[in-house]
């Protein structure tokens, strides 16, 4: 990992919750300790792309109204995700391509126009202490950093080489429909067949409860049989539990990696990017398949 330079960023606006993010920590589940991570892969490959960084430096991960930092020294930042307003010391600035911050200069990202979570990366990545290997908070288990607070300083790696003939890339739009594919299992079998059929036909809505851990629902209840609770069992990421309101929650990055309420399927990872950038209220169907699905599965329906 790359060193770090003390104090290169000051943040000035923390935002309603803004995170350090890398690419998780991953395979350490069996001492409980989740993935965790961007909500939004994607989105934070390309701004770090964008900023001449490897996949695997850390961003920061804004949600809803953004955040602002003051370079104390001369940086190179890129903002995707959630589009947003992007200002350089109160002047215009591009979202989607690389942008020079000069030192004392203050960066703000404002709130998002569409979509939920904007990704900030700067030239060398935040480079705040790893914890089992990544710079990721996690909100469930505590790992990581806070989140952001005003006045905090943070430390940024040394630059790499910038990128050659990368200015800017597109990114898809926030979803107006969320379509999951739903491998079903490994409690389905606690469903009735009733249940399992009347599943894709079902439309329910992203619930302003949701956040990193999961995302909740609003909608028709799935019904369970009784006694359908059970000891507690691995969970995966994209798990789709159904709890006793028959209203399912499909873990995301920080989820638990335990549950006692049934698993109707699992949504294949690949598949979760959209659900990072859903606003509460935004339709969601969940269309079981047998095996992983291919690509465009989460596209619009056409039945």
């Amino acid at each position: 990992m790359r060193p770090a330079v003390p104090e290169a960023l000051e943040v000035v606006r923390a935002g309603a919750l803004t995170t350090v993010q890398d690419l998780g920590r991953p395979g350490h589940a069996h001492l409980g300790v989740p993935r965790s991570g961007a909500l939004d892969p994607a989105a934070h490959r390309l701004a770090n792309l964008l900023a001449g960084n490897t996949a695997d430096a850390a961003t920061l991960e804004t949600t809803v109204d953004g955040t602002a930092v003051r370079a104390l020294r001369d940086v190179t930042a890129a903002v995707t995700g959630a589009p947003c307003p992007v200002r350089i010391d109160g002047s215009p600035a591009a979202w989607g391509a690389p942008v020079r911050v000069p030192a004392g200069a203050v960066l703000d990202v404002g709130g998002a126009v569409e979509g939920l979570r904007s990704y900030v990366a700067f030239g060398g990545g935040v480079a705040v202490r790893p914890v089992l290997g990544s710079r990721a908070t996690d909100l469930l288990s505590g790992l990581g950093p806070a989140p952001l607070d005003a006045g905090q300083l943070l430390p940024l790696g040394v630059p790499g080489e910038p990128q050659d003939a990368v200015d800017a890339v597109p990114l898809p739009a926030p979803p107006a429909e969320l379509v999951l594919p739903l491998v079903l299992g490994p409690r389905a079998d606690l469903f009735t067949d009733a249940a399992l059929r009347a599943l894709p036909e079902a439309v329910y809505r992203v619930a302003a409860a949701s956040n990193r851990i999961g995302m909740r629902t609003d909608g028709p209840p799935i019904d369970r049989p009784d006694g359908a609770e059970l000891p507690s069992e691995g969970m995966v990421l994209g798990a789709v539990q159904v709890p006793p309101d028959g209203l399912p929650v499909l873990f995301l990055a920080d989820h638990p990696v335990t549950g006692g309420y049934p698993v109707i399927g699992v949504v294949p990872a690949d598949r979760l990017g959209a659900a990072a950038q859903a606003v509460p209220g935004t339709p969601v169907v969940f269309v079981p398949v047998h095996g992983r699905p291919g690509p465009g599965s989460s596209g619009p329906r056409t039945h």
